[in-house]
């Protein structure tokens, strides 16, 4: 990853990561002691903290269960080592979740969080607001 590339930049491409299943790039853009946080949703009802060693396993359940994951970026702002996001994230189940059958779409609301060091995610806080399904 080029040097010459800003925060805000590189959240832009990992966004871009996920939707392309490129799970050795998103992996890449964490330091080895980082952190993603989803505060509670309906997902994740007491929140879920993981560490940076859990990405490669939960990437895969993520491309097992989705066949298809957007990221939409609404507002974006940077703050010294902090990138804020405002994203509509749509996704097409490719299995049945719960009561919803595959095929059928999941959409949320999420303000994103991404903390930088030495040009790596430490932390990233995820604050999700899933529309009714």
């Amino acid at each position: 990853m080029p040097d010459s590339l800003t925060n805000l930049d590189k959240v832009r491409r990992y966004l871009k990561a996920i939707e392309d299943g490129d799970a050795a790039y998103v992996l890449s853009l964490f330091s080895p002691d980082a952190y993603v946080e989803q505060l509670p949703n309906k997902i994740y009802p007491q929140g879920i903290r993981t560490s940076v060693s859990q990405i490669p396993e939960a990437f895969e359940k993520g491309r097992k269960i989705f066949s298809r994951q957007t990221y939409q970026i609404k507002n974006e702002a940077m703050n010294g080592n902090t990138v804020a996001l405002e994203v509509v994230w749509t996704a097409k189940l490719a299995i049945p979740f719960g009561a919803v059958t595959a095929g059928s779409e999941l959409r949320a609301h999420s303000a994103m969080f991404m903390e930088f060091r030495d040009g790596k995610i430490v932390a990233q806080r995820n604050y999700d607001c899933f529309e009714p399904w």
